[in-house]
């Protein structure tokens, strides 16, 4: 049993799909306002719009591209207390065809203090420990406070300004190594530059003077997790090659699982309960590709009540090699403190 802080899983992160219109079309049901929303169309290929209140509606980055900070007019165009609104942009409302949304909620945006980095704009979730942090590279060795009151178990961060490549920093990974996650790309190492060689800490991140992380004159957005029992995991595991494959044990039922290889080249892979709410869990989104969802085929799990269990030999999730994960729950409890029943 995981004793938990989380009451409700869906009062932080919840996936919605919807059917695109074509027109401005308000997606409900979210059940919070979201202050970071990842959508991508499944139903053919298009690119992952990821969209979020700090830097504001209408501006977007994608997993899948180096792509510089754009604004598109008709991709999110509002967040509203229960969702979103698109417009009618085809990549994130196509007629007809189905979407996947993602929803984060964060909303403290102010109190902030510490580090060397000062963030322009920021909005954290000391709850559920997520925060977005825009700032301002240095070009030298810095840190920036995060305010979660505990230490990031994953760090994604993008320049704003140009097509530097995403950096993403996993717990599982030493300091001097890191991910793209728009590429496939096994781990970056040597890269001392990236995070000043030293692991994020329960106040401060670290950032060296690459251009991925803290480029001089560039303005960068980093996304930032920490482990909370019952609700939020990452870390890393061994496939073991076996169609019996390895169990990856996160303490709740996962809802939102996202897994990379890390030692070779090979695909973000990305599953939910809502696109596939039974099991086998087949249904497939790539992070760093913009192509259509793939349904019923492999790789494939089952998810269960205290975490995964992988059924297929693919070496995307399941080789004889060290791979890194992000999961977060739909565990339900009464109320704080209140341990987490499988079910």
């Amino acid at each position: 049993m995981a004793y938990t802080t989380i009451n409700k899983s869906t009062d932080h992160f919840n996936t919605k799909l919807y059917t695109g219109t074509g027109s401005s079309n308000a997606i409900t049901g979210v059940g919070f306002q979201p202050d970071f929303t990842w959508l991508k169309k499944r139903s053919a290929s298009g690119g992952h719009y990821l969209t979020d209140a700090v830097r504001g509606v209408t501006k977007t980055i994608y997993s899948d591209g180096t792509d510089a900070e754009g604004t598109v007019a008709q991709a999110l165009t509002a967040f509203g207390a229960d969702g979103f609104t698109v417009g009618t942009d085809s990549g994130v409302n196509v007629n007809s065809g189905t979407h996947v949304s993602w929803n984060w909620k964060a909303g403290t945006t102010s109190g902030l203090s510490g580090g060397t980095i000062t963030p322009s704009a920021y909005s954290i979730n000391t709850t559920s420990k997520f925060g977005i942090y825009k700032y301002s590279g240095t070009g030298a060795n810095a840190t920036l406070a995060h305010g979660l009151g505990a230490t990031p178990s994953l760090v994604m961060t993008k320049s704003l300004g140009d097509t530097s490549p995403w950096a993403v920093w996993c717990k599982g990974l030493a300091n001097t190594e890191y991910l793209v996650l728009n590429d496939s790309a096994g781990k970056g190492t040597g890269a001392s530059n990236m995070w000043n060689s030293t692991s994020p800490t329960d106040t401060l991140i670290s950032f060296g003077s690459d251009g991925q992380t803290n480029g001089s004159g560039k303005t960068f957005i980093c996304y930032v997790w920490c482990d909370v029992a019952g609700y939020c995991k990452a870390g890393s595991y061994t496939g073991n090659g076996n169609a019996d494959g390895t169990f990856i044990y996160t303490g709740f039922k996962p809802a939102w699982i996202m897994i990379k290889r890390t030692g070779s080249a090979q695909s973000w892979v990305m599953f939910d309960n809502k696109r596939n709410p039974f099991n086998l869990t087949d249904n497939i989104l790539f992070a760093h590709l913009n192509s259509a969802e793939q349904v019923d085929t492999t790789p494939n799990i089952d998810i269960v009540s205290n975490g995964w269990k992988i059924r297929h030999t693919d070496d995307s999730i399941n080789g004889s090699e060290t791979y890194i994960y992000m999961a977060f729950g739909q565990s339900l409890v009464g109320s704080n403190n209140i341990p987490c029943s499988a079910r």
